[in-house]
């Protein structure tokens, strides 16, 4: 490498650099600071079950902690011949509909009134017949844990796929307290903490398919998800429910955009984001924005169960609380009372002229999921 001991030449690489800095200019996108805010319909019209449908509204990223809802709107599905499935809102902003069993090949659609009296609907989709997950097959590989799935249509009618999966797994926690801070005084423990919690998550990522250039409408060992090795949710015992959409032509290629604009933006050669604005339009006024795309079909779904002993045996342990233990010991010269107020310490035992402490994250495993048993567990 070459050092630069000139003086002169030190100073001209200061004055380039500061041409450089000047040169830049803060860049604010009026979408940023805009204070026009449009509604986002999230959902899809169940053909043979519950529709639910979430309604909110797109704000400034810098403005609002949350997305906000869409409250006390009316929403109902339409078929062509004019009949009508009304939608209930609850919990505040999602709607849902009574079970439905709707005509395939009929044409529905979403219609809104907002609070406000701002009429929207979707475009009218065909209702579509999702096919059934042939398997979700999972194998231990190199890379770690890959999940996959397939699936088949012999009446070709499907050719547009879209998964979505949800993921929930056994917490247990490294350190079990036997005492508790109470009323400025280290007693036993009287209510224990929760030995066994359950993660759950529900995967963002845009996972699809299409068959169009296939001679048979077949899709098979898509890879769906892959965990590591050291992933914490294969410490005893994980789960994984997949779902699958059938969509439209038109419903591929808005989940396709959409893929693109959020999961596909790292690099100079990746596509830009392009507007999306989906198949919902706004009756009351032709030049207001509304975000989302409506299709209509049924919903198959399929979830499987993976034992930590079906696992290779050489694949680490990894409950994610390496860093808990051991716990810590607290300074007999510490001033108890004020050091377990804070909040930031439990005691978990005592020893000879000291005590054993941990963190709230390390023995409380509600921090990390539920301690209610999933109805399916």
């Amino acid at each position: 490498m070459t050092r630069i001991t000139s003086p002169f030449s030190r100073l001209l690489l200061w004055l380039l650099a500061s041409l450089l800095a000047g040169c830049v200019d803060p860049y604010k996108p009026d979408v940023l600071s805009s204070p026009r805010s449009y509604l986002v319909v999230d959902g899809f019209i169940n053909t043979q079950g519950v529709t639910t449908i979430k309604l909110s509204r797109t704000f400034a990223i810098s403005s609002l902690p949350k997305v906000p809802a869409e409250t006390r709107a009316t929403a109902y599905i339409e078929d062509a011949t004019g009949a009508r499935y009304n939608l209930v809102e609850s919990p505040v902003g999602i709607y849902t509909s009574a079970y439905l069993n709707l005509t395939p090949g009929r044409a529905y659609r979403l219609r809104i009134a907002t609070v406000a009296g701002v009429l929207y609907a979707s475009d009218f989709v065909p209702a579509k017949i999702t096919p059934p997950l042939d398997a979700v097959d999972w194998r231990p590989e190199n890379a770690g844990m890959g999940i996959y799935v397939s699936a088949h249509d012999d009446a070709r009618a499907t050719q547009y796929y879209r998964w979505e999966y949800e993921e929930t797994w056994e917490i247990i926690p490294s350190v079990r307290p036997v005492l508790e801070f109470y009323n400025n005084a280290i007693i036993p423990i009287r209510v224990p903490y929760p030995t066994l919690c359950w993660g759950n998550e529900r995967a963002v990522a845009i996972q699809l398919a299409k068959t169009t250039a296939l001679n048979k409408d077949v899709v098979s060992d898509f890879l769906l998800r892959r965990l590591a090795r050291t992933s914490e949710r294969l410490f005893r015992r994980y789960s994984i429910l997949v779902q699958q959409h059938a969509l439209t032509k038109e419903e591929y290629a808005y989940w396709e955009a959409l893929q693109k604009n959020t999961e596909s933006l790292g690099t100079l050669f990746d596509p830009q984001p392009s507007q999306l604005t989906g198949n919902v339009h706004c009756l009351s006024n032709d030049a207001e924005l509304a975000l989302g795309f409506v299709g209509a079909h049924s919903l198959a779904q399929k979830r499987i169960f993976i034992e930590r002993g079906q696992l290779p045996l050489d694949w680490p342990y990894n409950n994610g609380y390496a860093g808990c233990f051991p716990p810590d010991t607290l300074d007999p010269k510490v001033r108890v009372i004020p050091f377990f107020s804070s909040g930031y310490s439990v005691p978990v035992s005592q020893v000879p002229g000291t005590y054993l402490i941990s963190s709230p994250d390390c023995v409380d495993c509600r921090r990390r999921g539920s301690a209610t048993r999933p109805s399916f567990w």
